[in-house]
């Protein structure tokens, strides 16, 4: 089982390409999103533990230049459109 993180992310605007392309090579960061909105950047990440996505976060990620802030925010479960669709199908091939 592993933890996903979301992480949202506030990037000076001269470097978020260069943002986006050193957060994507980084272990762990699983995609990076160009975004509009709120925030510049999304980036979902993924680890076995907390403490890793902590490590990641905290000091992996920020130790890259052009992040002014960020958010993150750890999920507690996932949904999937498969998922949904096979659970309405229990039971119907009987």
């Amino acid at each position: 089982m592993s933890v996903t993180a979301v992480v949202l992310i506030k990037a000076k605007t001269r470097s978020i390409g260069e943002l986006a392309a050193a957060l994507a090579e980084l272990d762990g960061v699983v995609d990076v999103y160009s975004v509009a909105g709120r925030y510049d950047l999304v980036a979902i990440v993924r680890a076995k533990r907390n403490e890793e996505i902590a490590d990641i976060v905290s000091d992996r990620m920020h130790a890259l230049p052009g992040i002014e802030d960020s958010e993150t925010l750890i999920s507690f479960r996932v949904y999937r459109k498969s998922d949904v669709e096979a659970g309405f199908g229990l039971g119907l091939d009987e």
